[in-house]
Formats: structure tokens, sequence, C-alpha cells
């Protein structure tokens, strides 16, 4: 089991602890599928909104808040049935913009993941403004499922009344539907064509700016980010806080980083590379690969 889940571990449940503990391993970055799902609700003898809110501790322990030192966890859960952790990423001496809140971390985890669809959201505190619109984004968003310790279910649209979203500004395919914008670009270098593959799969509706990160480790492993925009703007998630994000669920340090490419559109409106340059020199003294292509 990793080390940052000994503390959190002795909050559960002991069946729901030892049936958990296996799925724990070195290589866990908060993906449970809906069959592990099924059979932790079995073992534990607790219905599954009882293990998914058991399940909270497991996910803040995913945090890195070095400027709050306030640990939030957050559980997704697709469609599909599986579920999806993330939590609340600081980023030290920076400005607070660039942080990640813990509904943004488990949302790009499951769009990252291939989900297309959020029907549960599960946090430990009640969704700030900031992330109650970010949800309203998603596919159905005002129908998402909220759910929260020692309090009643309710509707994302019960959080967020009178809510502006995509449709009012004519956008009719939400985050999470599969788009894909092609580009032009010559490239045998894996890492690029990775990164070339996330700009055309991120969403960006409102500046055409389609943009994606990936940052890669000493030992080779990449972790990228795309760019998700919002129809309020301000919480758009940009995509070097979502590869930072999706490197910490990881279980792996900023000073590993070794390689850093940004691929982004010529045609935006605005241009990533400022803040992106930003949030990876507040982490790691490495230069950011910049490279602009050109859509199809």
């Amino acid at each position: 089991m990793q080390d940052r889940f000994i503390k959190s571990i002795t909050q559960l449940p002991t069946p729901l602890a030892d049936a958990l503990i296996p799925l724990l391993h070195q290589n866990f970055a908060g993906h449970i599928d809906a069959q592990q799902l099924a059979e932790l609700v079995q073992s534990s003898k607790m219905t599954e909104a009882e293990v998914l809110l058991a399940l909270l501790p497991i996910a803040a322990a995913l945090a890195k808040p070095p400027i709050s030192e306030f640990y939030v966890g957050a559980i997704a859960k697709g469609k599909s049935g599986d579920i999806y952790m993330g939590a609340n990423l600081e980023l030290p001496g920076e400005a607070l913009f660039h942080s990640v809140h813990a509904e943004q971390s488990a949302i790009s985890h499951a769009w990252l993941s291939g989900e297309s669809q959020i029907v549960d959201m599960i946090v430990n505190a009640s969704p700030c403004g900031h992330c109650r619109q970010f949800m309203n984004e998603l596919v159905e968003g005002g129908q998402i499922k909220i759910h929260l310790p020692s309090q009643d279910n309710h509707l994302l649209s019960y959080y967020l009344p009178y809510a502006f979203g995509p449709k009012d500004l004519n956008v009719q395919s939400p985050l999470l539907v599969k788009q894909e914008t092609e580009f032009a670009l010559d490239s045998s270098d894996p890492m690029v064509i990775e990164a070339l593959d996330h700009a055309g799969l991120s969403y960006a509706p409102y500046t055409q700016s389609y943009a994606a990160v990936v940052l890669e480790t000493a030992d080779g492993a990449t972790y990228c980010g795309r760019y998700a925009e919002n129809a309020a703007f301000n919480p758009s998630m940009l995509p070097m806080q979502m590869a930072l994000s999706n490197l910490t669920r990881h279980n792996r340090d900023f000073g590993e980083i070794r390689r850093a490419v940004l691929v982004e559109s010529s045609q935006g409106k605005i241009s990533l590379v400022g803040a992106t340059m930003d949030a990876l020199h507040a982490v790691v003294a490495i230069e950011l690969e910049h490279i602009v292509v050109d859509p199809v």
C-alpha cells in the first residue's frame, strides 16, 4: 500500500478497509472500476452510497495543498459505473488561480479516462461556486447528483439555480462529449504526438484555443492534460494544471519532471503559453517546449 494512504485507511470501517487495501498498490491513482466497486460494496456490507462517502479520506490523501493546508477529496462516478478520485492541488508561491479544485481534478480524471458522462459527484465539502459552474459545463450537468457527508443529496441544479451554461453561448456539445480537431504536424517524437492527440480532444468552444500539455518524468512515463473551457471563462481548467494534477494523482513528485511540451492551435483567440510557463516554473526549473500547430 502507498504510504500516503496509511493515515486515511484507518478512518474507514474495518471490512471496507480490508477489501480496499489490495487496490491501493503502487500504481493506484484513484480509479476504481464498476466491478471493483461492487466487490467493495459486497465485502463491506454497506450501500454503494455509504461506500462512496467512506472513500472520501482516500481521495483527500491525493491532495497537495501547500498554501491552504486544507485537504479536499472528490469522487466522480461515471455513467459506466467506474469512479474517479480527485483532490485539490496548489502551486507553492503562485497566484491562487493556478489552483485545481478537487471536483475539477476528479472530472478531469474521468475525462482523460474516456468517460462520457458524470452522474454523481461525492465530495467532503460543499462545492464552491467555481466548481458548481465547472460541473455545469458537463453533459447534463444540472442533473449530476451531489453527495455530501451528513447532508441530503441534491442535484447540481439545486446548488446552481438559474444557471448560465454552454447553451447560453450556443454550444450544443458540452464538456465530455467526444470532439476531435485535426492538426497538421509532421513529427516522429512520441511525446509531441501524444500532446497533439490530446490537443485534438481538448474542449475550447469559446476561443478555439485547443491545447494540451504532456509532462515526462526521468523514467519515461508521461502525464497529460487538456484544455477545458467554461462558459463563465474563469472556471476553465488549463492543460498544465490538469497535467500536474494527473502527475500528482499518480504519486509522482514535481522534481521528477524532465520535459514539458505545450501544443496549441495557431487559430485560437488566446495563447496559454504564459500561464503554462508560470505554472511549470513554479514547480521545476526546466524550459517549456511550445509548439503551435495549424488546424486541418
